[in-house]
């Protein structure tokens, strides 16, 4: 498989929030209290939205001061760009795109795009969605930290895999970006739009299995090179 490494990307500003902050002097941070904080606050900004969300509340509710909070993620910004990394990565992880990208092409994107759709229609990622689309966050950090932290960092590593196979000669893909992005979508497909709408609460695994093939077929059709 190619070498896989590329020029370090300008960092981001919910990339800039998640990365450790220095401890210092003094014992290190623990990662018990800081996973305890990550997954209250996911459960707290999908249900009361960032705004509805205080540092105190979180605190409170992980078992921890808000000195705490604090120390581990700076201040609220920075904790809810965490939350929404923490929740992608623990879903859709570094080692599942490498094993995609040395998978047959075909399978490779199949196992990218059934990833993809659980986590998206996972119950905490539905609620997220809603959020997001209403009003009172339209003015807040919150869709720019989770377009960063979540599908941002999803895209860029479907097009990692996708350069791989442009590399081969799979691929005949002029803007990788934009295909990535293309692929995500078909992935979607209308079962995604009817469970955030509420037209249905669960789908068929075998529904969920169309849909995917028929969106990778399609997408291999447009830039599949046969070989």
């Amino acid at each position: 498989m190619p070498d896989r490494s590329a020029p370090t990307p300008a960092v981001t500003p919910a990339e800039a929030a998640t990365k450790p902050r220095p401890t210092g002097p003094g014992r290190p941070k623990d990662l018990g209290k800081r996973a305890a904080i990550l997954e209250t606050a996911k459960r707290l900004f999908t249900t009361l939205g960032f705004t509805g969300v205080s540092m105190d509340q979180i605190a409170a509710e992980a078992g921890v001061s808000k000195l705490t909070v604090y120390s581990h993620f700076g201040d609220k910004e920075a904790l809810f760009a965490a939350a929404v990394q923490a929740h992608c990565e623990q879903q859709l992880p570094d080692s599942l795109f490498a094993a995609a990208d040395a998978a047959p092409l075909r399978e490779g994107l199949l196992q990218i795009a059934r990833a993809f759709f659980g986590m998206i229609c996972g119950p905490e990622a539905l609620a997220g969605h809603r959020t997001l689309c209403t009003p009172q966050v339209l003015d807040t950090p919150m869709p720019r930290l989770f377009w960063e932290a979540g599908p941002q960092r999803i895209q860029d590593a479907v097009a990692v895999v996708l350069q791989h196979h442009v590399a081969t000669g799979e691929l005949a893909i002029d803007d990788v970006a934009r295909a990535a992005s293309q692929f995500l979508c078909l992935a979607k497909g209308e079962l995604h739009a009817q469970l955030v709408f509420g037209c249905c609460t669960e789908v068929r695994a075998h529904e969920v299995e169309a849909q995917l093939e028929a969106a990778v077929d399609l997408f291999l059709r447009g830039y599949g090179t046969g070989r």
